[in-house]
Order: C-alpha cells, then structure tokens, then sequence
C-alpha cells in the first residue's frame, strides 16, 4: 500500500496541492499537518509510519515536507526501513528506496552524515582537551569551598555524623561524601 505525507508549515498554507499529487501518484491514504519541519515530533508523521507494514511506500511530494535536516532525514528513513516499508519523494526521484539507485544515493548520504558527526566529534574532544590544558574545569561547581571541606573532614573525624553535617551546609549526604573522600 502506498501512503502518503503531506505538511504544511502554518496555518494560512494548505495541503491540497501536495494531497491531489500524492493521490494521483497512487496514495491511497494521505496523512496532512500544519507543522513545522523543524519540529521533530509530528503527529500526523508518527501516525503514517506507525501504519506501514512490509512492502508498504511512504509518499512525499518533496523532501523538505519530511525533514529539515539530513540527520533528520535518515533517522526518518531508519524508522521506516526498519518496518520493512520504503520511501519515495516525486520530485527529488533519487530518493526513493524502492529502487537499488535510491537505496545507494540514501546509503551514500548516510556515510557522510556518519563522517560529519565523526569530525565533530573529534573537533569537540580536541577543544575540551585543550581547555583542559589550559586550567578549564568542566561540570557542576562544587556547593562546597575548600575551606568548607576541611572543616566538614575535621568534625566527621570528631564524631557528628554525615546527616548532621548535610543539614548544616544545607547540602545532600553524597556531598558531605564527596568531600571527605577529598579531604
């Protein structure tokens, strides 16, 4: 069966040039949103491809009703791949999995999205590295000074107890934890 998607941006735009295409491509069913391509989590979209089954085509009149982005765009098409459905876009005509030409362009597209998010990757760890080169410390600041720790170190050691302390430093236990371990 071949389904189709149809979605507009806002609420002035209508889908019924993209619903008349679809239908006349051979969707039985168009599923239509007033939605941005930039929000991920649409209903209508999760609808359609919670419908497909195996052998079932997802319709789009162009790819930028589908996705915003190329990590959206393969996460998509991950989704309905993996219930066993394929994908076809009437105007982009190399993206469509139905045939070997589209599988291997969307393959192709999928390889240099992995090798972007590998250089980003590594640029990220080479940038923290450097920071932290520099005297950069990351994560949360501690609720506790150093001066704050020795103390608490010095009365855990005099016998008041983890709770005692946490309540007067108005901090949890694992804090108070924390910073005997530090001590």
């Amino acid at each position: 069966m071949q389904y189709g998607y149809a979605r507009v941006s806002t609420a002035k735009q209508d889908c019924e040039n993209q619903k008349e295409a679809l239908k006349a491509a051979g969707c039985e069913v168009v599923f239509t949103e007033k939605a941005s391509g930039a929000k991920t989590d649409r209903a209508a979209l999760r609808k359609a491809i919670a419908r497909l089954e195996d052998g079932d085509v997802l319709m789009v009149t162009r790819l930028d009703r589908l996705a915003r982005s190329t990590r959206d765009l393969l996460n998509i098409l991950d989704e309905v791949s993996q219930r066993g459905a394929s994908f076809k876009s009437l105007a982009d005509t190399w993206a469509d999995t139905t045939t070997a030409q589209g599988r291997l362009m969307l393959t192709i597209l999928g390889g240099l999205a992995e090798f972007e998010r590998t250089l980003i990757q590594s640029r990220t760890e080479a940038g923290i590295a450097k920071a932290r080169e520099q005297g950069k410390k990351f994560g949360r600041p501690s609720a506790l000074d150093a001066g704050q720790r020795r103390k608490i170190a010095d009365r855990y050691a005099a016998g008041e107890t983890m709770a005692e302390l946490a309540r007067e430093y108005d901090c949890g236990e694992a804090t108070i934890w924390r910073a005997l371990k530090a001590a």
